[in-house]
C-alpha cells in the first residue's frame, strides 16, 4: 500500500478536526438508535450501521439501539402459510403473528449483540419484557381491534440505566406486557420515541429508507435539512406529510415535547449515514429541533 498524498493527509485531518467538536458536546450524552429499513435487510449495510453505534460508544456516547423486524416478521409470516395483514400502517396481530414476531425480533436482537461484541464493545440484548421495561395497553386504529398491538404507557428505565452505568450497549426489542402480563407487539419508532423520552436522551435518530423530509417528495430540490417542532406540526397540518411519514414525524414531535433535545431523520441505505449525520458541519438528514434551541 502507498502511502497517502499531501491532499488525502489534510482532507483525512480536515475531517476529524471537524468532527472534534461534535464529539466534545456529546460526550457522555445518551443517543437512542431506531434502527429498521433496508438497513437491516443488507449485510453491507447492517455492518456499517453497527460500527458506526460502536465508534459513538467509543469516543464517549452512551448510545441505546431499538429495532424492529418488520420485513422478516412478514417473511416469517408467509412461510407459515399465513398472509400479513395491515389496517391503517400497523400490522394486525394474532396469536401465530405474536408468537412469530417476539421469535423474529428475538433472533435479530441476538444477532445485533454478535455483530457489537464482535467489534470488541460489550452488549446486552432484552426486549420491553425484561424487568418490566415497556408496559404497554392494547392499541386499537381508528376503533378497530388490530389484535396483540400495544402502545407504551409507561418506561421504566432501571435496566436500561443500569447497563448503561455498567458500561454496556443496550439493544432493545419492541415487546412489552400489559397490566395482565399479556405480550403485545409494539411498533419499533413507538418505542424509540418511548424509551428515548424516559432516558432523556439528547439525540434521537431514525433510519429510514429516504433521504429525510421533503415538501414535495417528486421534487429532490424541495428538501429540508432542519426543521423546528412548530414547523413540523405546521408541515403536517398542511397535509405535507404522506404515507409512512406522518406517524413518524408525529412520533419526533411527541419525543421532542417528552424531553429529547434533536431528533435525526437518516437514509439508512447510505452507509455510514450516522457519522456522517451527528459529525459534519453539513450532516446528510432532517434535524428536527424544540423550537426554544
Amino acid at each position: 500500500m502507498g502511502l497517502y498524498t499531501d491532499e488525502e493527509v489534510m482532507h483525512k485531518a480536515e475531517v476529524l478536526v471537524e468532527a472534534l467538536p461534535y464529539i466534545q458536546k456529546f460526550n457522555r450524552k445518551i443517543i437512542v438508535v431506531k434502527y429498521g429499513g433496508s438497513a437491516m435487510m443488507d449485510d453491507s449495510l447492517k455492518k456499517s450501521v453497527i460500527k458506526d453505534v460502536v465508534l459513538l460508544k467509543l469516543v464517549g456516547f452512551k448510545p441505546i439501539i431499538v429495532h424492529g423486524g418488520g420485513k422478516d416478521i412478514s417473511k416469517w409470516v408467509q412461510r407459515s402459510g399465513m398472509e400479513p395483514r395491515f389496517i391503517n400502517g400497523l400490522r394486525v396481530t394474532d396469536e401465530n403473528t405474536l408468537e412469530i414476531a417476539e421469535m423474529v425480533l428475538n433472533r435479530v436482537n441476538k444477532s445485533l449483540v454478535q455483530l457489537v461484541e464482535e467489534l470488541g464493545v460489550r452488549a446486552v440484548g432484552i426486549s420491553g419484557k425484561d424487568g418490566g421495561m415497556l408496559k404497554v395497553r392494547r392499541r386499537y386504529s381508528n376503533g378497530q381491534d388490530i389484535g396483540f398491538v400495544g402502545e407504551v404507557e409507561s418506561v421504566d428505565t432501571k435496566i436500561i440505566m443500569d447497563m448503561l452505568n455498567n458500561d454496556y450497549l443496550p439493544i432493545i426489542c419492541p415487546i412489552g406486557y400489559d397490566e395482565n402480563y399479556h405480550s403485545y407487539n409494539v411498533n419499533a419508532d413507538e418505542a424509540a420515541c418511548a424509551i428515548a423520552s424516559a432516558v432523556n436522551a439528547n439525540k434521537l435518530a431514525f433510519l429510514t429508507d429516504t433521504e429525510g423530509v421533503f415538501r414535495d417528495f417528486s421534487d429532490k430540490d424541495s428538501f429540508i435539512p432542519r426543521m423546528t417542532v412548530q414547523e413540523a406540526e405546521e408541515f403536517i397540518k398542511g397535509g405535507y406529510a404522506t404515507g409512512g411519514m406522518l406517524p413518524k414525524l408525529e412520533n419526533c414531535i411527541a419525543a421532542l415535547n417528552n424531553g429529547v433535545s434533536r431528533v435525526h431523520i437518516l437514509d439508512g441505505r447510505i452507509a455510514h449515514c450516522l457519522l456522517l449525520e451527528f459529525f459534519t458541519n453539513k450532516g446528510i438528514g432532517t434535524a428536527i429541533i424544540n423550537d426554544e434551541m
